[in-house]
């Protein structure tokens, strides 16, 4: 519900902030005082056309806010969650309108454009007026008010279920023809995508693992190459070059002619260490050749294993360009292509499956539409009896309401059910029935409107309700009437109205006064909550005019009582 209104540099307004509780709130002053500027204000925050003539004169810009508590299964909660605007308590809509005539919105301090302001507004509150049209007008709300009023959810919930089920149904198939189009269109090039990959046979993983082993094998290879260099370094590589070895012992016997011939008294060689070391290292030559030898021999190079994964590695990186994928892919890209081959194979036995699922999805929904149909028409019934009681007390005893219950073509079938509901009016006798919208009275509109939402206030979504002079043109019983059946719309939902009955003014739980004065070359316009001498006064204003004698106090007295004044004054 509507729990705060502020107002700031709104035409007369210069600042005002307003409380409302539940039930009945009544808002009266005489003509001209400022009523309507209260309703555009509320209008203005609730997303309505932002006009340059609400900005105050002496201001630069005109400010609305208005706060709303509205319960916790609300629609309204899943619209604010759906652009991330939640509250936890509270739900505030503030719309600021400069003097150039640009305007801002905002939900709970988050800019927002005016179309979801007003997309929230909706949902929270609803005028009625001489001109406005409440959603009751609307024929797209009639079903689900009829629904609310008198039919069982479960049907509801079955023809909604019913329509997925269908619908699904309906996509799965739809998917599996394109597909099969899809395929026969590609036919060729899926048999020889399918005939290649097949043949390359790809493995999940297998690329790492033939990285790692070309790796391995490029390794191996680099070092017996650079064990195979070491080695030609130590045997002859021609006859020119006998090798480190035979240069070594060729140094030793140069050495030993330095022994001195026939004199052997003369010592020994003095080359003798030399020569030994030439011995030694020719030993140690000849043991790295054994050992470079025999880790050639262990190294086992095959220079065909190396060729043989690099052309795997290299065909299965080819084959994923080809296909734009990667090559982890090319396993799942083979299954994929697979499937689409068999599903051309064995697609006319698979198009048969679906469409009979399809079929029996349709005759579930039709059934269930059926059931809802038939108590929509049921209901329909209740709801013509129920409004025709509330009609002659509001001075619509010529009118007949009919709610109409049709079939909609399949074209527009939905989660809804296949009915096309209408509620429609005729105001007089022989007139043919038409929709609410038509009918020619302002005044005729809104009380009928009043008396629907007396029969459907308990299916109503919005949680408050808005009437703009729904009493025009009326007084007496009437007015008692209408203030009656305000009072039993606001048992389930809050009711803000603005009225000049003291009939109706009398049944408010609340009642604000507005009024207009001037002061200091201003003129501003003022609301005030009454207290009940206040509130009496006010009645009794109404009821004798300018000048307010006992017998107007009197009468007020009885009005506010619930009883019908004992004076005659204008009743």
């Amino acid at each position: 519900m509507l729990t705060a209104l502020s107002i700031r540099d709104v035409v007369l307004i210069e600042r005002l902030d307003l409380a409302f509780g539940n039930g009945l709130t009544v808002l009266t002053g005489e003509t001209g005082a400022g009523k309507s500027i209260l309703l555009d204000s509320l209008g203005l925050a609730l997303g309505a056309r932002a006009e340059t003539g609400l900005v105050r004169i002496s201001a630069e810009q005109a400010s609305v806010t208005a706060c709303f508590s509205p319960p916790d299964d609300h629609s309204v909660m899943a619209v604010l969650d759906e652009h991330g605007l939640a509250a936890e308590d509270e739900i505030v809509l503030r719309r600021i309108v400069t003097k150039d005539g640009r305007s801002r919105a905002f939900v709970n301090d988050h800019p927002v454009g005016v179309g979801l302001l007003r997309r929230i507004g909706a949902l929270l509150v609803e005028v009625q007026g001489q001109h406005e049209q409440m959603s009751l007008a609307d024929p797209a709300s009639h079903a689900g008010l009829l629904d609310a009023f008198s039919v069982p959810a479960t049907l509801r919930t079955a023809v909604a279920e019913s329509w997925r089920v269908w619908r699904d149904a309906l996509a799965i198939l739809e998917k599996a023809r394109d597909a099969i189009a899809a395929a026969e269109r590609d036919e060729e090039w899926l048999r020889h995508a399918v005939e290649e990959l097949a043949t390359l046979a790809p493995r999940i993983g297998e690329e790492e693992t033939l990285a790692r082993e070309r790796q391995r094998l490029q390794q191996s290879e680099r070092r017996a190459e650079a064990i195979a260099a070491a080695l030609a370094e130590l045997t002859p590589r021609d006859r020119r070059n006998s090798g480190p070895a035979a240069s070594l012992r060729a140094a030793v016997r140069s050495l030993q002619r330095l022994a001195p011939s026939g004199q052997p008294e003369a010592g020994g060689n003095p080359a003798d260490p030399a020569m030994a070391a030439l011995e030694r290292a020719e030993e140690s030559l000849a043991e790295a050749e054994t050992l470079l030898t025999r880790l050639i021999a262990d190294a086992d190079v095959d220079p065909r294993l190396l060729e043989q994964s690099e052309e795997r590695l290299f065909a299965l990186r080819a084959s994923a360009r080809k296909h734009g994928v990667a090559v982890p892919d090319l396993p799942a890209l083979l299954d994929t292509l697979a499937a689409r081959l068999g599903a051309l194979e064995n697609g006319a036995a698979e198009i048969t499956v679906l469409e009979q699922a399809a079929r029996d999805g349709r005759d579930r929904y039709v059934a269930a539409a059926k059931a809802l149909s038939a108590a929509r028409h049921a209901a329909a019934g209740k709801l013509q009896k129920a409004v025709a009681k509330e009609l002659p007390p509001l001075r619509l005893d010529k009118a007949r309401f009919f709610a109409e219950v049709g079939v909609l073509p399949d074209t527009a079938w939905g989660p809804n059910g296949t009915d096309q509901v209408r509620f429609l009016i005729a105001t007089n006798p022989g007139q043919e029935p038409g929709p609410l919208a038509r009918v020619a009275s302002g005044g005729e509109l809104s009380r009928l409107m009043l008396a629907m939402k007396v029969v459907l206030s308990a299916g109503s979504a919005v949680p408050t309700l808005v009437f703009d002079e729904v009493d025009s043109g009326i007084g007496g019983a009437t007015a008692a009437a209408v203030g009656e059946r305000l009072v039993r719309v606001a048992e389930g939902v809050q009711v803000l109205v603005v009225t000049h009955s003291p009939q109706v003014a009398a049944r408010g739980a609340a009642h604000l006064r507005v009024a207009k004065a001037a002061a200091r070359d201003r003129t501003a316009t003022t609301v005030e909550h009454l207290a009940p001498p206040d509130r009496r006064e006010e009645i009794a204003r109404m009821l004798a005019g300018e000048i307010i004698s006992d017998a107007a106090r009197a009468a007020a007295d009885d009005l506010l009582r619930g009883q019908r004044p004992t004076q005659g004054l204008l009743v």
